[in-house]
């Protein structure tokens, strides 16, 4: 745990960000008062993907989900015999 005044840690505050990846950060204020600075992970979600550039339009994207509906409807109407 590092420990830094208030005048250090803003003189210092992209180290003291940094540091404070890897380990609890104490700021202590001329008053007595305290501050803790912790990293805080941000979860990702597993739909969070980068995405894929492409020329389709809205409007062909929609025609291809219409297609393929119908293409599975087609599909599972049964056939006479």
């Amino acid at each position: 745990m590092k420990v830094y005044t208030y005048s250090e840690a803003r003189q210092r505050f992209a180290e003291v960000l940094n540091i404070a990846r890897k380990e609890e950060v104490i700021i202590k204020r001329r008053g007595g008062e305290t501050f803790t600075i912790v990293f805080k992970k941000t979860p990702k979600s597993p739909f969070d993907i980068p995405g894929i550039k492409t020329k389709a339009t809205t409007k062909d994207i929609l025609e291809a989900i219409k297609d393929s509906r119908e293409r599975i409807a087609e599909h599972d109407t049964p056939v006479d015999s």
